[in-house]
């Protein structure tokens, strides 16, 4: 499977440029996975760390549901590998594989992105209880931007590491 990746526009409105960075950055972490097994995708980077794509994946997956849906909509709902609020569960992958990670991640984009559409503006608040203060939609989709930013730079090199893929 191949991913499709469009570029930002240079030109557009705030909520247009937003959505359109936050998506490039979720296609690169997926392009960062095209072409590789279910082992590939849970080779750790080094010991001890835990850290491998199909980690980034679910635990973007778990980001997703958190800021979206849990913070931003309200959603009473426990996290999709842990109830307990630790994204490190999501990086335990030793029985993980691509299908299920995917599945969950593209599930939490789609209601992210609806969220966000049928948000009446950017300026739209919610309690993020973690932070103890009101967040705007806008500060979420920028930590997103920065989350998913972060790491897709790790997915870089753990990529490098698997099969010298560098790039995109």
């Amino acid at each position: 499977m191949t991913t499709e990746r469009i570029g930002p526009p240079a030109v557009a409105g705030e909520r247009e440029m937003l959505r359109a960075f936050l998506d490039y950055h979720r296609a690169t972490l997926a392009l960062k996975t095209d072409g590789l097994s279910d082992e590939d995708l849970r080779r750790r980077s080094m010991p001890p760390s835990t850290l491998s794509l199909l980690g980034l994946v679910r635990h973007m997956a778990e980001v997703e549901r958190a800021w979206f849906r849990r913070v931003i909509n309200g959603e009473d709902i426990p996290l999709v590998w842990s109830d307990q609020g630790d994204f490190q569960v999501a990086y335990d992958t030793r029985t993980a594989t691509r299908a299920e990670a995917f599945a969950a991640w593209r599930t939490e984009v789609e209601h992210a992105r609806r969220i966000e559409r049928e948000a009446a503006s950017l300026d739209v608040t919610a309690y993020a209880a973690k932070w103890e203060e009101d967040v705007s939609l806008r500060m979420v989709m920028l930590h997103l931007i920065h989350e998913y930013a972060r790491h897709n730079g790790h997915a870089d090199f753990l990529r490098e590491a698997i099969d010298g893929t560098v790039g995109a």
